[in-house]
């Protein structure tokens, strides 16, 4: 008999399945879906930085590299976005059929079945460069190559649903789209009402076994135009056709839309985008088991299916249109901060407007350092589902506040739309990216800290599975071995919380050669520990009960993903060179960050249920307060800078966006900005002598006459930029209808079903 065992660790298991948190099929299934990567480091509470450093950057192949370079390039000359939205609503045909042509639905499909085999970061470079141009474009070419059918086919698909699939998938014959969310269960996917029931029917002319469907969906995307719809449905088999047990769980089928029962609704307008999105309907629709991703063996496992492919997918798409349109701001913003004047100075150089133009320059750093960073992760193998997580969230968010502040600065230029407006359509359009792939606020509150803690935690995950284990013996003798090696684990972590802060992470770990940026390694250590800690007296002291503290939750949330972006800022700086010019950008994002994860501290040492535990936390990790104080004005100042002048450092923050060279607001700006600050010099003088009138500083010999013309070129190209869209009375006319809205109104009236016109 062991003592420990059999007495000390038998008590304490009865104690864990009594308080530890249960897991529901759905919740196991999202837990086992894809893994856990740099996340799990930082919640050791003593992340291995070598291992972060030595992880190779996410790199193109030359195929790729010519792809951006090649018909990535065409596409953007052949997008008006004012145009597809406001004209046509919808795509050019010819731009739809250059997408089927040249396999942008097939990024991601291995070449052997006829796709392009690109890899992650590949995928992500073309999304990126698309969304610089055309939100509608991106989201068209994105969401196949996202979750999707031909994801979960890569994945999980027989060998024969994957040789008929994936070449049409690819080469466009046939659209995909995915029919998940229903009017009854949005966040909630499993309170989907959509069924499948196991039956005998006619297919082909013979009596086969399959499903019979029932299903009602909307905000699908591309749903509209889709010939192949991937369907989530719940499985029954009432009658034991296929077994003995009746409720078989979520599903994933591959259903032609062609099929009779399949209805398509009218098209849904998101916020103004006229990317492909609406609802369908499914009425007793037929399809035999084998048209189930992966055959029958797969029934029943589609909730872990699509969170395997969310994994991945939610790490890429959104992530990279964030990271296009916070760098488009930045180039912009900067570009007119810098040619727009008021009382004789750029915009840019008054204080007021430096604090939110460094904010958008190192925000645009930021998102684009950890899109890298995850995207080497993928190359790599990897489907952590917690950072995947992470970097939705985030890069959504912080592009709102990116896009908010973009709108400042340009003021009326922003506001009035037409064409030369670059703006308004990205801010209209990030609601939108807020919403889908998992609402935001769900997301935050429940998702990466209620996942992490269980998937990324060294220890818990295992604790659970032993608490759940029928076998009570085995799981005691799990138990027994991982709760010890636990509390070993949580004494160190206390040690290095209360060591690492009492002495201001002065002596935490940090890469031998870090150079300038040493001490934001120690600080990162330091907070890493007091996170371990934090994270594991409020498991110990709340249990099962901590799902449910949805606001002790999303702060976590909030430390552990300011640890993971901006480690990714390190890892950034680190491989481009520790380019001293962008130290700034560096700076900011690190003392940012660290304001928000010791605010987040208090916050939760303030709300903490225990407060004996709460005050020992604080003695420990707190003892002063909340410390941080953001950026100094000197790092705004100079992060400011770097966007209002032409150099090197601006072009690598802004790198891989679209710059089709056209008459269009972004190629008026950036002709303006470069004639502008090459003529600096000439302003200047023409300031100095109270002179506006090129020809008059002439003949006061002020400025050459060479420079007389490079300054009248300088303030026509700025006119330009600066003048807004105006209309004439009857184009914005309630009776004028813009180009193509009858004929989808049309089209969409034959789709639309009969029950829903019936209900108007």
């Amino acid at each position: 008999m062991s003592f420990r065992r059999d007495v000390i660790s038998k008590l304490i298991f009865s104690w864990a399945r009594r308080v530890l948190p249960s897991m529901s099929d759905t919740e196991r299934e999202a837990l086992e879906a894809g893994d856990v990567w740099w996340d799990a480091d930082l919640f050791t509470g003593n992340p291995d930085w070598s291992k972060l450093l030595d992880t190779p950057p996410a790199t193109l192949t030359a195929d790729e590299q010519a792809f951006l370079d090649g018909p990535v390039d065409e596409l953007c000359a052949m997008l008006d976005e004012w145009k597809i939205n406001w004209e046509c609503r919808d795509l050019p045909p010819e731009v739809w059929d250059f997408i089927k042509q040249k396999k942008f639905f097939g990024m991601i499909i291995p070449t052997e079945h006829g796709g392009l085999g690109f890899s992650p970061y590949a995928h992500s470079e073309v999304v990126r460069k698309i969304s610089s141009r055309s939100l509608v474009a991106a989201v068209t070419v994105m969401v196949p190559n996202s979750l999707g059918p031909g994801e979960l086919l890569m994945r999980f698909g027989t060998r024969d649903q994957q040789n008929k699939w994936l070449p049409r998938l690819a080469d466009g014959r046939d659209v995909p789209c995915f029919g998940l969310t229903s009017p009854e269960a949005g966040s909630d996917a499993a309170a989907m009402t959509d069924t499948g029931i196991i039956c005998k029917g006619m297919y082909e002319g013979r009596e086969v076994l399959g499903l019979r469907l029932n299903w009602h969906k909307r905000y699908i995307t591309l749903g509209p135009v889709a010939t192949l719809l991937g369907l989530a449905f719940k499985a029954f088999d009432p009658d034991h056709l296929i077994g003995t047990q009746e409720d078989l769980g979520i599903s994933v089928a591959l259903i032609p839309t062609d099929l009779p029962g399949v209805s398509i609704g009218r098209r849904h307008l998101p916020a103004m985008q006229v990317f492909q999105n609406g609802p369908n309907w499914g009425k007793d629709v037929f399809i035999p088991l084998d048209y189930v991703i992966g055959g029958k063996e797969r029934l029943g496992q589609g909730w872990k299916m699509l969170m395997t492919a969310l994994a991945a997918g939610r790490g890429i798409s959104l992530p990279s249109l964030s990271a296009a349109g916070a760098a488009f701001a930045a180039r912009t913003t900067g570009a007119y901060a810098r040619i727009r004047e008021q009382f004789g100075i750029p915009i840019g150089k008054f204080e007021g407007v430096e604090e939110p133009l460094a904010r958008i320059a190192a925000t645009a750093y930021l998102i684009d350092a950890a899109r890298r960073l995850t995207c080497a992760a993928l190359n790599e193998g990897h489907h952590p589902a917690v950072i995947s997580g992470i970097m939705k969230l985030h890069a959504t968010e912080r592009l709102r506040t990116v896009i908010d502040d973009a709108m400042d600065i340009h003021g009326g230029k922003a506001v009035i739309d037409g064409p030369q407006n670059y703006l308004g359509n990205l801010y209209r359009g990030v609601p939108v990216s807020i919403t889908v792939e998992g609402a935001n606020i769900l997301t935050r509150n429940l998702i990466i800290f209620g996942q992490g803690a269980i998937r990324a935690h060294p220890y818990l995950l295992h604790e659970m599975i032993a608490r759940g284990d029928t076998d009570k013996a085995r799981g005691l003798d799990t138990f027994d071995k991982t709760f010890w090696e636990h509390i070993v684990h949580s004494f160190r972590t206390l040690s290095r919380a209360w060591g690492r802060s009492w002495s201001g992470g002065a002596f935490a770990p940090a890469p031998d050669d870090a150079g300038a940026v040493t001490g934001f390694y120690r600080q990162l250590s330091r907070y890493s520990a007091a996170f371990a800690l934090c994270a594991d007296m409020a498991l110990l002291t709340l249990g099962g009960k901590l799902k449910r503290k949805e606001m002790l939750s999303a702060r976590f949330g909030d430390i552990l993903s300011e640890l993971y972006l901006l480690s990714a800022v390190l890892k950034r700086w680190h491989e481009e060179g520790r380019q001293e010019a962008d130290l700034a950008l560096v700076e900011w994002c690190m003392v940012t960050g660290f304001r928000t994860i010791e605010q987040r501290f208090a916050d939760i040492l303030a709300n903490l249920p225990n407060r004996v535990v709460a005050i020992l936390l604080k003695f420990m990790i707190q003892p002063l307060g909340a410390q941080a104080r953001g950026p100094s004005d000197k790092v705004i100042h100079a992060c400011a800078q770097l966007v209002l002048e032409p150099s090197v450092a601006r072009d690598r923050l802004t790198q891989g966006l679209s710059n089709v060279d056209d008459d269009g607001g972004p190629a008026r700006l950036e002709k303006a900005f470069l004639l502008v600050t090459a003529a600096e010099g000439v302003f200047k003088r023409m300031r100095g002598a109270r002179l506006r009138d090129a020809d008059a500083a002439v003949r006061q010999r002020v400025i050459t006459p060479a420079e007389a013309e490079q300054y009248k070129a300088a303030q026509e190209a700025v006119a330009r930029v600066i003048e807004v869209d105006d209309f004439a009375p009857e184009a914005l006319s309630p009776q004028k209808k813009p180009v193509g809205v009858q004929v989808v109104q049309e089209q969409a009236e034959v789709l639309e079903p009969a029950e829903t016109r019936a209900a108007g």
